[in-house]
């Protein structure tokens, strides 16, 4: 192999490749990156066996070819190379030779006939979304997957994709988030869980806010491709709670609130939370929401006014917990709708369903 490309977008491109790149695994290959050189461009490669990252720029190809090598070692020599372009040229003994000015490097590669294979992933219903709607879901839903390995379909977030709409759910077993928006979709209905990485890497790639991603879904695998990349991930199988058996139906209190008001109360009331069992307490009566916490640090107090109809009670919550879904709110005012101190805190929009989190509450 021996190619000549623009040592800046190689550089760019192989840091993009190498968030997917295994950093340490009993296969050696899987450190590396995979390059391909045929005809006009460079592909290149990362896959650590759930997810992976594959995409190709233009180059001048004196020989096809390919190789794989330590992704560390390729992407630290691209970042400091000092001029505009760069050569890499691989022999049958597979020793590769990087000349840009004059700095050169040799590393020993693997033959990429050891580099494992990517999983195709074939379907019939292309689904096609806007990068920025999608985005701002993942956002506002992925703060809500759980890090506990006791279930870990829920270490994902689940997508259910019917006609012209897409529903984002992630949960923890404290607290759930759910997204509701309309798409351009009229296949088949959908539903599969995305791990919470591979949706990571979905949202740094691709800065064009009107381009749109591409997404193909297998029986146990997913890709997403945006421009010049693909992004290839197994799916996450196992049992996804039934959601929606856990939304109360009804609400013997319901508060309207303004949305940055509320978020600026429990932050002043969290300056002297130490711990997360630390609850915020809030009182509801009168038309006043009351905040306190009490912790080994000492006290805080603070309360504001909102439209509150029902019962008056005291419920305690986590207060990051409640600030994570108060901030993904994209709204001036919320509905907050409470049954009891035992039961969830409910975050809706004060008209139609495009959110909502739950929240269980902390004994107090």
């Amino acid at each position: 192999m021996k190619i000549v490309c623009d040592s800046a977008s190689l550089a760019k491109k192989c840091s993009n490749v190498q968030r997917t790149v295994s950093s340490k695994s009993t296969i050696p290959s899987l450190e590396g990156i995979l390059i391909k050189a045929v005809g006009d461009s460079v592909s290149l490669t990362g896959y650590d066996l759930e997810v992976g990252t594959d995409t190709y720029l233009k180059a001048d190809v004196f020989e096809n070819g390919s190789i794989v090598l330590n992704a560390r070692h390729l992407c630290d020599i691209l970042r400091m190379v000092p001029d505009d372009t760069v050569s890499i040229e691989s022999d049958d003994r597979n020793i590769c030779k990087i000349k840009s000015g004059e700095a050169e490097y040799s590393l020993i590669g693997i033959s990429a006939d050891e580099y494992p294979d990517v999983p195709l992933v074939q379907t019939g219903f292309p689904i096609v979304i806007n990068q920025a709607l999608l985005k701002d879901m993942i956002k506002k839903t992925i703060f809500s997957v759980s890090t506990s390995e006791r279930n870990p379909v829920h270490s994902g977030v689940k997508f259910e994709i019917s006609e012209n709409k897409i529903v984002l759910v992630a949960v923890d077993g404290a607290r759930l988030a759910i997204r509701r928006e309309e798409i351009d979709y009229t296949g088949e209905d959908v539903s599969f869980v995305v791990p919470a990485k591979t949706l990571g890497e979905v949202m740094k790639l691709g800065d064009d806010n009107e381009s749109v991603y591409s997404i193909s879904v297998g029986k146990r695998h997913i890709s997403f491709e945006i421009g010049e990349y693909r992004i290839i991930s197994r799916l996450l199988e196992g049992n996804f709670i039934d959601y929606k058996a856990a939304i109360p139906l009804s609400a013997s209190t319901k508060i309207l609130a303004q949305t940055r008001t509320v978020i600026e109360c429990v932050e002043r009331i969290s300056l002297i939370i130490t711990d997360r069992s630390s609850p915020v307490r809030c009182a509801i009566e009168n038309g006043t929401m009351k905040f306190s916490c009490v912790t080994t640090v000492g006290t805080a107090n603070d309360k504001m006014a909102a439209e509150i109809e029902g019962n008056n009670f005291e419920i305690g919550f986590n207060s990051k917990f409640v600030l994570d879904a108060l901030k993904a709110c994209d709204c001036d005012e919320v509905k907050i709708n409470l049954n009891s101190s035992t039961q969830p805190i409910i975050i809706i929009p004060t008209e139609g369903d495009k959110f909502l989190y739950l929240i269980l509450p902390v004994r107090i």
